[in-house]
């Protein structure tokens, strides 16, 4: 008789998060009767900033983000997949992913997670109110006239920071140096607060899904410039009004270049005791054909490129992922180094401080390229 296994999985509580997994948990049981996987979720927040090393001494399966990766890489949590996965498999992965979202989890030699998510900063606009913007100066006069929201909550100050310095051709640093030149980064500071001046204050307490659900209910808002894909939004009847996702406004003369990378991996613990059944889901999961088939129809996301391409992945969000597909191509890749996710935090808080002019662009700088350095410590 086969042994019955039973795995446990973590993700976040996003439709978008938990019912691809949840779906992909059954049709796997299906196909291997003796295999039940189970899910659990977490918030938003918690996700954005849930140690991958708590979630691993207790998980066989994690949804983790890529930044997290620098501080569990080759310190027993995760297991490698190259050492576990055929090669083949993960050749073929890395030439289907979107943009950076397959070497997003790729340090110290060796790949943590498969990506099964792909996302990057983007615009979003209200279709029934405006249409996109191509400018940064387009989105200042739109943030003059009160019909901007933005989501400024931690870390979200920061992405914005990170996505206007690379479209500007600046990309900011992800190894032990000055994170960016001052005189660019109070550049940077100063163009977003050309946006920041004129949204509510509100807007500082706000991740994306409470921004996306406030411009589609309220008709004063009309865009957003900057703000991670969610595909939801873009399905009729998900909200009272649909969300349009395009490529992110230019302040640089590149065009839609340089947006911070977001998304999401599947990882394996190193702990579980099967280790070859999960990883066997995860290389399923993250494929061409879950990915465009069962995983789009059950709200995913997709990270698979042949998913983005298919006509009939795109067709109930309206052409969200064609619309958007130069800008995550084209996207900017976060440090991931261990002590990067204090910075992310503090960072952020660096930035909102300026925006909200309690400091100045100058010492705002000052303090972002000391800590900084300070998280190679």
């Amino acid at each position: 008789m086969t042994e019955s296994i039973t795995l446990k999985g973590m993700t976040w509580s996003d439709p978008r998060g938990y019912d691809p997994v949840a779906a992909a948990a059954r049709a796997y049981s299906e196909k291997h009767p003796h295999v039940t996987i189970t899910w659990d979720k977490r918030s938003l927040q918690g996700f954005e900033s849930t140690p991958v090393d708590e979630l691993a001494a207790a998980y066989d399966l994690m949804i983790i983000d890529h930044p997290h990766v620098g501080s569990v890489a080759d310190k027993g949590h995760l297991l490698p997949l190259d050492e576990h996965a055929p090669a083949p498999a993960l050749a073929a992965l890395a030439n289907e992913t979107v943009g950076k979202s397959f070497i997003s989890y790729f340090l110290s030699g060796h790949q943590w997670a498969l990506p099964v998510d792909a996302a990057t900063q983007v615009q979003a606009h209200r279709p029934d109110l405006c249409g996109r913007v191509s400018s940064w100066a387009d989105v200042v006069k739109k943030a003059q006239a009160g019909e901007v929201l933005w989501a400024m909550r931690n870390p979200h100050t920061l992405m914005n920071f990170y996505t206007l310095a690379a479209n500007l051709g600046h990309p900011c640093a992800s190894t032990q140096s000055e994170l960016l030149p001052a005189p660019i980064g109070v550049k940077v500071i100063e163009a977003l607060m050309a946006v920041s001046d004129h949204v509510d204050p509100i807007c500082y307490d706000m991740d994306p899904i409470a921004i996306l659900d406030l411009m589609a209910t309220e008709d004063r808002f009309h865009l957003t410039p900057l703000i991670y894909l969610y595909k939801g939004y873009a399905n009729d009847g998900y909200r009272p009004n649909r969300i349009d996702f395009t490529d992110i406004p230019a302040i640089g003369a590149s065009g839609p270049i340089g947006a911070a990378l977001g998304g999401t991996g599947l990882a394996v613990s190193a702990k579980t005791a099967h280790a070859d059944v999960c990883v066997d889901f995860a290389l399923w999961v993250a494929g061409a054909e879950c990915q465009t088939g069962l995983y789009s129809a059950s709200n995913g996301q997709p990270g698979n490129a042949v998913a983005w391409a298919n006509p009939a992945v795109n067709a109930p969000v309206h052409g969200a992922y064609y619309n958007t597909r130069l800008t995550h191509e084209a996207s900017w890749l976060r440090p991931r180094h261990d002590g990067y996710m204090g910075f992310q935090q503090d960072g952020s808080d660096i930035i909102a401080d300026a925006l909200r002019r309690k400091t100045s662009p100058d010492a705002a700088m000052a303090a972002l390229n000391a800590r900084f350095a300070a998280s190679f410590a």
